[in-house]
């Protein structure tokens, strides 16, 4: 009888919780990988898009405006001489640089975006939507001058505007992409990753 008992099982003699049924396995795994996972919750694309949609009307938008009224014009002073407006056209990356690599940094924004559609796929973490929001509608905001501006298409120049003293001159779509990739390096310290999970040091 007994050894009928041990080889059916009886009540109370499985295997005690935590050992076989993967309970402290998975929290000793969780804790041997030094991740936590938050709640997800809902996908925050459209927390995304809309932060996107917003920097590129507004770097739209500010082009717009001062191609018509300033360009071909004196600078004009916001702050005196520390800050002012004056409308320059740049063929190379953010506040200036690489004025050679027209071609190549427009492929460069391309990609940039398409990764970011990518990491969207798995995009819980609202922090992570803001950052990716502002980068985004930068990439976008550049992205559109080379393709539409003079001297033509992936050539074209990008209007810049923001002139502060002793500094390269900037537009709306240079300070997102750079507040954005801040946001990113800040997250990425805190552990924070895109799909809401935290890493615990």
């Amino acid at each position: 009888m007994a050894e009928a008992e041990r080889i059916t099982g009886t009540p109370g003699n499985g295997p005690e919780p935590g050992h076989g049924d993967g309970g402290e396995t998975g929290q000793d795994d969780a804790a041997e990988t030094g991740a936590s996972a938050a709640p997800r919750g809902p996908r925050r694309i459209g927390a995304l898009l809309l932060v996107a949609l917003i920097v590129y009307l507004l770097d739209l938008g500010s082009k717009l405006l001062v191609v018509a009224k300033l360009e071909h014009h004196e600078p004009v002073q916001v702050i005196g001489t520390l800050l002012q407006f004056e409308v320059i056209r740049n063929r190379g990356a953010a506040f200036s640089m690489g004025e050679a690599l027209t071609i190549f940094l427009t492929l460069i924004a391309a990609a940039v975006i398409v990764v970011i559609f990518r990491i969207a796929r798995k995009l819980y973490s609202l922090p992570w939507a803001l950052a990716l929001g502002l980068l985004l509608g930068g990439a976008f905001g550049n992205l559109t001058d080379r393709l539409f501006r003079s001297p033509g298409v992936f050539q074209g120049a990008v209007v810049d505007f923001i002139a502060p003293a002793h500094f390269a001159v900037f537009n709306l779509a240079d300070s997102g992409i750079v507040c954005g990739g801040i946001l990113i390096v800040l997250l990425s310290f805190r552990g924070l990753d895109p799909d809401g999970t935290v890493h615990k040091d």
